[in-house]
């Protein structure tokens, strides 16, 4: 039950993590990746206000591995950082990543101290 639980949460993720990628990154004319930044920074802020809940093993299932998941990408930053050095543009590899990292930890931890104060 537990993996029908993720592939669920992930079949939403996955589409909505690339809708909101592109409507963000098509407000933006810029190198930058926008659109990547937004979708890990609210799951990050959605997966610490689960973390933080005293949920059950089938809401983070869904939601927190399935949905955040594929909602959130590792892969991709790693991947525009690397893309950026490539076409030269250091200070927005430099300025992705660690605004991805202090942003993301930041949510994170919005997220939870939101989740207690909700409790």
């Amino acid at each position: 039950m537990t993996i029908l639980l993720i592939v669920l949460g992930a079949a939403v993720g996955a589409p909505l993590r690339y809708l909101v990628d592109r409507a963000v990154q098509a407000r933006h004319d810029t190198v930058f990746p926008w659109g990547t930044l937004t979708v890990n920074v609210a799951g990050s802020a959605l997966l610490g206000f689960l973390a933080a809940l005293p949920a059950g093993d089938g809401l983070m299932a869904l939601a927190g591995i399935g949905f955040c998941g594929a909602l959130t990408t590792y892969s991709t930053l790693g991947y525009e950082t690397v893309r950026l050095i490539e076409e030269g543009v250091r200070f927005h590899a430099v300025a992705n990543a660690v605004a991805s990292i202090v942003a993301g930890l930041g949510a994170a931890y919005c997220g939870a101290v939101l989740a207690q104060a909700v409790l």
